[in-house]
């Protein structure tokens, strides 16, 4: 019997998309027969796994029984690796035409050589300890395995580009020696023994770092989301987007647009929540008048956005935390304002998609209270919410301090009665049903009544939100805590909402409804897992051969030559560089591309033009640019996907969705220059004023870039747009034009210098000597550091791990202090050639200088004058 391939379903585009989806993020293989539980209960058990690690059990049952169960960071990414190859064979067609519905021989056979590759290392790994660096044969044998598997694997889940790029990378370690390479780019090359003990044996490569956070954080919190979705807080988070906003202007893309923001904040797959909320909201935005390819753009650019969106932005929050070594929680406050900014003006640029177009909202159900009702109700519920709020942060508090033992066991108390509340209010209205949008009946539901449904789901990400930022819990032991209180709303939801109901003759079918979407959020968890724990691997490859190689700097010396030494060029390129490598790649794996080879192209190249930029403004400069792949043509499939729905064209979808997202390509370049936008050394206050100053920026922006504000724009209004949303973003680029943000001085004048300087003020220094892999050529960076109390001079630079020799008029630099903040420097610069690194130049802050904002005055006359021409020329309500 010969198996078919899956073909779109009765319900026609939506149902190709949906395998899209499936054959994308999760595979599109269900087997039949004696195996067709076989790949469910297999991603079962890897999510029981996963949260049986991510527990204190393990270490509860070496004290109760002797039993130990305990596995070290890197035995859990063997097994972790084990399972997504495994996997990946059964669940994945190799080709085109395999079987969707059995498993072929060779699948089997490459699913358990990829086990047994992984298990090698755990098995041995006494013996691998010892004889670290010297490769047996059979060492090499595995190795090999494991290295064409997790290729295969990667092919088969993630498509050939990410395949091409590590080959690359390999060809590179084997073959970078090779003569008719150009010399600017050759290096010593490697064994074979040498290269897969460093990919395969120890955590340099596949087993590094990014598969160790998708092992530890990034599983956990995909199954929270699983779980969420399946439990029915994804019908909720539209059918609420709906009622809110479905009778403005355009009112279902709007939705669409705050229906994919919640999605994002669980989300790890801009295609899914493509599928997930545009199912839903294609069909309305075109019923109401957008075009297909504008309907499925304003999906596009919201599901991409949503991976910008913390806490879990694409699942490379964790990844981010870890590469550049800042906190998670300063993560989430950094991305928080861009992510924030980009959404408000992708809802003001679809209302003035719906100005332009002249559409009207879907009919509003008749009210039925007053305004000054809605306004006494919204009032009391926001100051209860408040109150409650003040009583459960300063009562856990007092509690934490009072008894500490039980803080805990009140915590889950706390969380236990505000569930069955919310349960109660939820169980007096009927179940949320998925609408069909198109059918004919379809009203919009009151906003109350939906919204008090699914209140209780918002507990879990109440409780994962508190452990991260409140009680600074780990990731992972955070999602693990909002997870298990996931399990729990999914498991008793629907029996107790019955009981509460006064209607107990079914809870036994209610309870097996109730396990069977935690089953399917198991499942549906692992399965979206399987793709993101092989990019992690073979994302490892890259890092692995970049550590090996040093391909970094040959990546530098490239951009650098392209740039011609131009700064905005060299961010353009990387920029460039950075969509190019992400087409066709998951948000997991294109960070780790993307970063792994721009990301020190920014630090290296920034400090040589005296631009020091804070590391993870660097590395969120590279992922937004890897995101936004997700809908440029021609790959984009974000953008395919969308267009299944709407039965537009996808290059005409992609292209549009790129036109919305240009608002979110300018943003990496603005906090580049501009670091207050990632609230970098601001105070409450000043972050506060920073958002909003950056909603109504990028609203301008976004009004030049659709031609249309209050009326059409003519040429000059959309220069004068630009203007005034430039300046409102960087008015510090003008006020550096008038009066220089630094005085100059000799490198001879660091000490008297730093000497004067107070506690807290800023230096810069530039510093120049050889290069690190070139003595024969001289390279300069700038350092950039802030003066400590000490009394001298001396003293304060040696604080920060600088140590200098006065000879005449030269001062030189010695190799900073290892650990200190500056001890990298020494990859970059030679500190033991004949020709000694010297302090060049010293900046001081200009005392007495004007303060930058000074230069919003001129901004908003300018956008006065801009109004009042356009009202002139308005012909409909600009709300």
């Amino acid at each position: 019997m010969t198996d078919q391939v899956a073909t779109p379903t009765q319900d026609g585009n939506q149902g190709s998309a949906a395998q899209m989806a499936a054959d994308i993020d999760t595979g599109g293989r269900n087997p039949t027969g004696a195996l067709k539980n076989l790949i469910p209960a297999l991603c079962f058990v890897w999510a029981v796994f996963q949260i049986f690690y991510s527990s204190n059990v393990p270490f509860w049952l070496v004290e109760a029984t002797g039993i130990n169960l305990i596995l070290n960071n890197s035995e859990i990414r063997l097994f972790h690796l084990s399972f997504a190859l495994f996997l990946a064979a059964l669940a994945f067609p190799l080709f085109q035409s395999s079987p969707r519905r059995s498993i072929p021989w060779y699948d089997w056979l490459l699913a358990f050589a990829g086990v047994a590759a992984c298990l090698y290392l755990f098995v041995f790994k006494n013996d691998i300890a010892v004889r670290a660096g010297l490769p047996t044969t059979g060492d090499l044998i595995a190795s090999s395995v494991g290295m064409i598997v997790i290729g295969i694997a990667c092919y088969r889940s993630l498509g050939l580009p990410l395949v091409i790029v590590a080959s690359v990378f390999l060809a590179y370690t084997f073959f970078g020696d090779a003569r008719w390479l150009p010399e600017v780019i050759q290096w010593k090359g490697a064994s074979f023994e040498k290269a897969m003990w460093h990919y395969w044996m120890q955590t340099e490569g596949v087993f590094g770092v990014a598969l160790g956070v998708s092992a530890q954080m990034i599983f956990l919190f995909v199954l929270f989301g699983a779980i969420l979705e399946k439990a029915g807080a994804g019908n909720y988070f539209i059918k609420f987007a709906f009622a809110a906003l479905g009778h403005l202007r355009g009112g279902p893309a709007k939705a669409a647009v705050c229906a994919s923001a919640m999605s994002g904040l669980y989300s790890g797959s801009s295609i899914a929540n493509v599928v997930t909320t545009g199912t839903f909201t294609i069909p309305l935005m075109k019923r109401t008048g957008f075009s297909p390819e504008k309907a499925g753009a304003v999906e596009v650019a919201s599901s991409t956005n949503g991976q910008l969106t913390p806490p879990v932005m694409g699942a490379a929050a964790f990844l981010i935390a870890e590469f550049t070594g800042v906190a998670y929680t300063d993560i989430i406050r950094h991305a928080i304002v861009p992510a924030l900014v980009s959404y408000i003006a992708l809802v003001y640029i679809v209302h003035l998609e719906a100005l332009k177009l002249g559409l009207k909202g879907m009919e509003k159900p008749p009210a039925r209270v007053s305004m000054m009702q809605k306004l006494i109700g919204f009032l009391t519920g926001f100051l209860g919410i408040a109150a409650l709020s003040v009583v459960v942060y300063y009562g856990l508090g007092w509690i934490k301090d009072a008894m500490p033992g039980s803080a805990f066991y009140v915590a889950v108390a706390l969380c236990a009665v505000a569930y069955i509340a919310l349960l109660f209010v939820a169980s007096r209205q009927p179940d949320l049903e998925v609408d069909d949008p198109e059918s004919d009946e379809m009203r919009l539901p009151y906003t109350s009544d939906v919204a008090i449904t699914g209140l209780y789901f918002l507990l879990p990400i109440v409780i994962l939100i508190w452990c991260i930022m409140i009680e600074r819990l780990s990731p992972t032991l955070s999602a693990f805590w909002a997870t298990m209180a996931m399990i729990t709303v999914a498991l008793t939801q629907h029996p107790l909402k019955s009981m509460m109901r006064g209607d107990g003759r079914n809870l036994g079918g209610e309870f097996q409804r109730g396990v069977r979407e935690w089953f399917e959020g198991m499942v549906s968890g692992s399965r979206n897992m399987i793709a993101i724990a092989v990019a992690t691997g073979v994302a490892g490859i890259i890092v692995g051969t970049v550590s090996l190689t040093g391909m970094h700097q040959v990546i530098a010396e490239f951009v650098e030559f392209l740039s011609g030494g131009s700064l905005m060029v060299m961010l353009v390129l990387v920029a460039v560089m950075s969509l190019i490598l992400g087409m066709g790649l998951p948000t997991t794996a294109n960070y780790i591309v993307v970063s792994s080879l721009m990301a020190p192209v920014i630090v290296t190249l920034g400090a040589q033009n005296g631009l020091v930029v804070p590391l993870i403004a660097v590395h969120l400069f590279v992922f937004y640019f890897g995101i936004l792949a997700d809908d440029t043509p021609p790959v984009g499939l974000a953008a395919f996907a969308a267009a299944a729905i709407s039965g537009g064209d996808p290059i005409r979808t992609g292209v549009q969705g790129f036109m919305y997202d240009i608002r979110t390509a300018l943003l990496p370049f603005l906090f580049i220059f501009n670091t207050e936008l990632l609230l970098i050394d601001v105070t409450l206050a000043k972050a506060v004023f920073v958002f909003i100053i950056a909603v109504v920026a990028m609203m301008l922006f976004a009004a030049a870039t659709q031609s249309y504000f209050f009326a059409p724009n003519r040429w000059w209004e959309t220069v004068a747009l630009l203007l005034i949303a430039f300046t409102l973003f960087r008015p510090g680029y003008w006020l550096d034009q008038v009066q220089p943000p630094f005085a100059d001085q000799p490198g001879i004048a660091l000490e008297n210098a730093v000497g004067a300087a107070q506690p807290g003020d800023e230096i810069r220094v530039r510093v120049a000597g050889p290069d690190f892999n070139d003595a024969t050529k001289m390279v300069e960076s700038s350092l950039v550091f802030n003066v400590g109390n000490e009394e001298t001079a001396a003293a304060r630079l040696k604080a920060i791990g600088i140590s200098i020799q006065k000879e005449g008029e030269v001062v030189k630099l010695e190799e900073p202090a290892f650990g200190s903040k500056f001890s990298k420097l020494g990859e970059t610069l030679d500190f033991y050639s004949d020709k000694p690194v010297v302090v060049s130049e010293v900046r001081t802050p200009v005392v007495g200088r004007w303060v930058k904002e000074i230069f919003y005055i001129p901004a908003i006359l300018l956008l006065g004058f801009v109004i009042a021409m356009q009202r002139r020329r308005q012909t409909q309500p600009a709300f």
